[in-house]
């Protein structure tokens, strides 16, 4: 069932003490009801997050410090979309700033949103193939561990502690469903 979407007859803004920006929408929804609702307002262009394939079958992984849990964490990498770049130029600067390689094909697979009711960031989720050994500097405070893993071992990887992300937990799914269709389509 499709839905026409709520009048919005305001929005004030504000700024948090924090740098956030918030937004209090006046809304009417089809049914006549009104309500009040809050989001906060995405700043800069959003980011990607990167799936480096190493070969056909192998994804690699960063491990680096986390300080939402305090622990270092394996994930993807990933990063903010720089002032003037596109999301693929975003994603290789991340992937050569954080795991050392760049790649020759870039493939914008999808973007995911974090708390859609709530949040207009948005994180595009990019394939990159072809690679080959290329660093940039980055802004980590120390060099990040890179672990090959293989995809037909996610099911061991979505298990560990130090793997709880859930973009680099959704990007490697999306990917891997991805290259399937991309095989099958070749034969």
């Amino acid at each position: 069932m499709s839905r026409a979407l709520p009048t919005i007859h305001g929005v004030t803004r504000r700024t948090e003490s924090d740098g956030r920006v918030v937004e209090e929408l006046d809304l009417e929804f089809g049914n006549g009801e009104r309500r009040r609702y809050h989001r906060v307002v995405p700043q800069g262009q959003g980011a990607v997050i990167v799936v480096p394939m190493l070969d056909k079958d192998t994804v690699l992984l960063v491990r680096e410090y986390a300080a939402g849990v305090h622990r270092y964490e394996l994930g993807l990498v990933k990063g903010r979309i720089d002032a003037g770049e596109t999301p693929l130029q975003a994603a290789d600067r991340e992937l050569k700033e954080e795991a050392g390689y760049g790649a020759r094909s870039l493939t914008l697979l999808r973007t995911l949103t974090l708390v859609p009711t709530y949040m207009g960031h948005q994180t595009y989720v990019v394939l990159a193939r072809d690679l080959y050994p290329e660093r940039l500097p980055g802004d980590e405070p120390e060099p990040l561990d890179v672990v090959p893993w293989r995809l037909d071992a996610l099911h061991e990887l979505i298990l560990r502690e130090d793997f709880s992300e859930g973009r680099s937990i959704a990007a490697l799914f999306i990917a891997r469903e991805w290259l399937k269709g991309a095989r099958d389509a070749d034969g």
